[in-house]
């Protein structure tokens, strides 16, 4: 299961909700896109060092994926078919889906504009 920026928070913040999704998965994966926004978060938050020791400590639980050509190839093609849809979605969620759909993975997230990317499963909490 991709875990999506607002999941990745949520775990962080112990959200009950969130449990159960993520007891289920077979595995988490943590986008490097993701990643980054996280990181962005957190330095600028008061609680910068809770939740940088949080990930220190839950990070190693979850495989990180990058973007490949693969990704991209993925990327374009929901992208192009989003525009033809009329509903563009921010450019970093086209990535997150792209590697949901590269890794026949389900994305964790309450953002219902994945439910609009053709071939991929959103799983809210």
């Amino acid at each position: 299961m991709i875990l999506d920026t607002n999941a990745l928070s949520a775990w962080a913040e112990g959200l009950a909700a969130i449990e159960a999704p993520l007891r289920s998965a077979d595995r988490l994966v943590v986008p490097s896109v993701v990643l980054g926004e996280y990181y962005f978060g957190i330095r600028q938050s008061r609680r910068r060092r809770r939740y940088e020791d949080w990930l220190t400590r839950y990070l190693p639980e979850t495989e990180i994926a990058t973007i490949t050509s693969a990704t991209a190839d993925a990327y374009a093609d929901i992208r192009l078919d989003l525009k033809r849809l009329g509903s563009p979605i921010p450019p970093n969620d086209v990535w997150i889906a792209s590697l949901a759909r590269q890794h026949t993975l389900e994305i964790l997230s309450n953002d219902r504009h994945f439910d609009l990317v053709e071939g991929i499963r959103r799983i809210a909490f």
